[in-house]
């Protein structure tokens, strides 16, 4: 296509939010992007406000940032049979849908998620930056399933109309990231910024742990971590470390720093050295402007940076995930506890089996020894047995090391008598008894 072309189609497929919001029929699946490349609170908002004339809508998206009324479950609750919300990745501003069964959940890993064959989405809404001069526009901070599922819906002839927000104020980052003007039906322009995320402080006990799992970490070894208070404390204490590398879901917050302190090179990676790599970055806005039109910092689809077998060809991988709730063998739950739903497995499993098979490679679960129930009291993390209901987002068979502030226990090569032996090595003290008599009463003979 001709320059000229791409700049005149670009002019015909202007809409407003009100027009492409009229794009949806009755029984149409729309799926989003993820994080910052998904359709704006502006356009769910246009969307949402023909809910009296639409049955049967589905709006899936994941890791959702843009405020709208469709987490707003006063307002949800009265779109029964118009319009649901299905996510397949949830943060706290869905849970109160969640707990309210006014969301359903989709669920799905990344390496294979979220309609990247392209069998459900009729609608697919994303944001990008505007057009280069070739009339190719890069999808920013989120890579992600956008163009697989995009491209995949177009090729089974399922997907029918594809609208993009094209935002001037859309970061441009590296990678296998980018798609051409002609692949949307309608533009929406936009300018606005992306929304940031803060730095969160370590908790005692999220310092702790990250403690543990420093001992765990040599110089040269690839990591993969990502937000909130463990990997911040993790992040802090690499100082005196060098030449690791970064393959990731979602880059670090403190990328930058490490970089710029001389912790991460990339240079011992055998594949993409010198390069930061990942799928989506969420983060502040000094990781924004860090990666920015920086070689050294790429995103690439969760297809590929998530694929355990891409993963397992780094050495020495050290997959650091956190878990809310293991069994005694070994079994644990990043999603939920019981039906309620929290968040998602999103990479989790991905990377973990992918760590398992590194030649070095350390896949690792953290989780606090303890939480409250809805009494308020202090239970163990570590249970005897995953209440009912409860998904299993990692089996015993990947778990290997498993932290919390209490140590670090080994379960991989071990039985059932010996995991659950380790495991409650370090759950909470005051909670280790009961743990020890539901041992001797499930997993030896003749209980006394």
């Amino acid at each position: 296509m001709s320059t000229f072309d791409w700049k005149q189609a670009y002019q015909n497929k202007l809409v407003s939010y009100e027009d492409a919001a009229r794009l949806v029929k009755s029984g149409d699946f729309i799926a989003t992007s993820l994080s910052n490349g998904s359709m704006s609170g502006d356009l769910a908002e246009a969307i949402l406000n023909r809910w009296q004339e639409l049955e049967g809508v589905t709006i899936s998206d994941s890791l959702n940032v843009y405020p709208s009324r469709l987490l707003n479950p006063e307002f949800m609750k009265g779109l029964e049979g118009h319009i649901q919300h299905m996510p397949i990745f949830a943060v706290a501003t869905v849970r109160k849908m969640y707990a309210a069964n006014l969301s359903d959940f989709y669920p799905a890993q990344t390496s294979d998620a979220a309609d990247k064959d392209g069998e459900r989405a009729d609608v697919y809404a994303l944001m990008v930056a505007p057009p280069n001069r070739h009339g190719y526009c890069n999808l920013g901070p989120t890579c992600f399933y956008t163009a697989e599922a995009i491209r995949s819906g177009r090729e089974r002839g399922k997907l029918r109309t594809v609208i993009a927000e094209v935002n001037d104020q859309m970061p441009v980052v590296y990678g296998d990231n980018w798609m051409h003007v002609s692949e949307f039906d309608y533009l929406i322009e936009r300018s606005a910024p992306i929304p940031v995320f803060g730095r969160a402080p370590a908790s005692d006990v999220e310092q702790r742990i990250g403690e543990f799992v420093l001992e765990l970490i040599n110089d040269g070894d690839t990591i993969q971590m990502g937000l909130g208070g463990i990997s911040e404390a993790v992040a802090a204490g690499l100082k005196g470390k060098q030449e690791l590398g970064i393959l990731t879901e979602m880059l670090p917050l403190a990328l930058p720093q490490l970089v710029e302190a001389g912790i991460v090179t990339n240079a011992k990676k055998p594949l993409y050295k010198g390069v930061s790599i990942a799928s989506f970055i969420a983060g502040d806005q000094p990781l924004y402007d860090y990666c920015t039109e920086n070689p050294a910092c790429q995103v690439f689809p969760g297809s590929f940076t998530n694929d355990p077998r891409f993963i397992a060809q780094h050495p020495n991988v050290i997959a650091m995930n956190t878990s809310i709730m293991m069994d005694l063998t070994g079994n644990s739950t990043c999603e939920g506890v019981g039906h309620r739903m929290i968040s998602g497995v999103g990479g989790q499993l991905d990377f973990l089996l992918g760590a398992t098979w590194s030649p070095g490679g350390k896949p690792i679960n953290m989780l606090s020894s303890t939480q409250k129930n809805n009494k308020g009291e202090l239970v163990s993390s570590i249970v005897p047995e995953l209440p009912p209901g409860t998904p299993v987002s990692i089996p015993r068979t990947i778990t290997d090391y498993v932290i919390t502030e209490y140590g670090i226990a080994r379960l991989r090569y071990k039985s059932r008598r010996e995991r659950a032996l380790e495991l409650i090595s370090i759950a909470h003290p005051d909670l280790r008894g009961e743990l020890k008599a539901s041992l001797k009463k499930n997993f030896y003979p003749n209980p006394s």
